[in-house]
């Protein structure tokens, strides 16, 4: 494991070990491992973490704690509606991870949330004009990136800040 963890990094190994059921056949795709695509699972999920925090350095807005009392009303598309949703499950699915002992479920929830954040990224402007929008945007995002990280850091898996 130790040559393994040499060759393809250690967020890969941890990643990939804990994206599979214990009941499930594992092979390691070394090939996948080492790709810097929305293919890698790893490097899509922690790529997720980055962008938000891209958005963050953009916006020249670290009042993150300014973020807790937006009023999240101006949120009212399709997915901002479905993200948000996403952002509610995450208590449920680490408790039902530990009571199961599934950490895989984790893992599997962090590249769902992930897919869901590069579709809003894509989809909408996070950094409007409207500053009421704009501010409610921004707390979704924070929302977001403090998930991805907890996520992460549950499974042993860094959240780089840039990639």
């Amino acid at each position: 494991v130790r040559d393994l963890i040499d060759w393809v990094g250690r967020d890969a190994v941890r990643f990939f070990l804990v994206s599979r059921k214990a009941d499930s056949e594992f092979v390691f795709d070394v090939d996948l491992a080492l790709q810097k695509t929305d293919d890698n699972p790893v490097y899509y999920v922690q790529y997720a973490h980055a962008r938000v925090c891209s958005v963050f350095s953009q916006s020249m807005s670290s009042q993150v704690q300014a973020l807790r009392q937006v009023a999240l009303e101006p949120l009212k598309t399709e997915k901002e509606m479905a993200l948000g949703q996403r952002l509610g499950e995450f208590p449920e699915v680490v408790a039902e991870a530990a009571r199961e002992a599934t950490p895989h479920s984790v893992a599997f929830y962090l590249r769902e949330l992930a897919a869901e954040f590069h579709s809003y990224y894509n989809a909408e402007r996070i950094l409007v004009e409207d500053e009421a929008l704009r501010s409610a945007r921004l707390a979704l995002c924070a929302a977001v990136r403090q998930t991805l990280a907890n996520g992460l850091s549950l499974l042993g898996v860094s959240a780089p800040e840039k990639m």
